[in-house]
């Protein structure tokens, strides 16, 4: 009764370790499809990072543009104070000069048209680059959520690894079992040898001796008893060191698995490293450029 108990026992083990290996193969299916919605994720960001590089690429060749039209107009300035010297100069000598003086009004009604189309111009970009600043927003708001995002699977990698510790010391646990067991069975089978020798002694004896008496016969029987119960308990600890065995065989597989999903969570973690790495570094490079 004690045996069956042990093997229903076992049975029910067993039948509690496949569950959770299934379940673990649910985890890392998830964890998988995880994995790709990060990549995913991660191949928007860059392009949206070589799409900020190309604006602000952009950016400095607008501030290009504009530091040659404010040359420009500090040099249409200096043209109109020159031509108000010119007017007064002109108005002393206005009826020598009066032609010279209408061609000096048209040339000063055209520099003011250049000066308004410049003016046009500077509030075009300036509305350009309150577009690029609200698109730097949204970039900083997405690095944000990022960061919220690796600090959960930093979050996530604990919790494997607190997992991981638990499962070595079941581990090791099931180790020291196994060698418990298999010395007791190294015993046992010590044990049978020494029986069997005995029997083998008593067989003797008994083929000198089967004249003698019933009593003989009696103590043969007894013995042939005590011969299948050691047999029988031999049987017995071969299936329990089987058990264990498989046991052993299933903390293994999931040591392994563990291992894989903590690698694959290292190298998910560098690459976000990476990523924000880079996307500082362009932060960077377009706050410096809008300076």
């Amino acid at each position: 009764s004690i045996i069956r108990r042990q093997r229903q026992e076992l049975k029910v083990l067993i039948a509690e370790l496949k569950d959770r290996d299934r379940e673990l193969n649910d985890m890392v299916a998830v964890h998988e499809r995880h994995i790709q919605a990060w990549d995913d994720d991660r191949q928007k960001i860059l392009t949206l990072a070589e799409r900020c590089s190309l604006l602000s690429s952009e950016l400095n060749e607008r501030n290009a543009t504009i530091k040659s039209l404010t040359k420009r107009l500090k040099l249409l300035e200096s043209q109109h104070n020159d031509s108000k010297t010119t007017l007064e100069s002109t108005q002393r000598k206005f009826k020598e000069l009066t032609q010279k003086v209408t061609d000096s009004s048209v040339h000063c009604q055209a520099l003011e048209e250049k000066n308004q189309s410049l003016h046009c111009s500077i509030l075009e970009l300036s509305a350009k680059t309150g577009q690029l600043q609200v698109r730097e927003q949204e970039l900083l708001t997405m690095l944000q959520l990022k960061d919220k995002a690796l600090i959960e699977t930093t979050d996530q990698i604990t919790e494997v690894t607190s997992k991981f510790k638990t499962l070595e010391n079941a581990l090791r646990t099931a180790k020291l079992e196994e060698f418990s067991r298999s010395r007791e069975q190294q015993d046992v089978k010590l044990t049978l040898n020494d029986v069997l020798c005995q029997v083998n002694k008593m067989k003797d004896i008994l083929s000198e001796k089967m004249k003698e008496s019933s009593k003989n016969q009696e103590e043969i029987s007894h013995l042939k008893q005590e011969n299948g119960c050691l047999r029988s308990e031999l049987i017995w600890a071969v299936e329990e060191a089987q058990r264990k065995d498989q046991l052993y065989q299933f903390a293994k597989s999931k040591q392994v698995r563990i291992e894989k999903e903590l690698s694959s969570l290292r190298q998910v973690c560098v690459k976000q490293q990476r990523d924000l790495h880079f996307l500082h570094v362009n932060l960077d490079s377009s706050q410096d450029s809008r300076q």
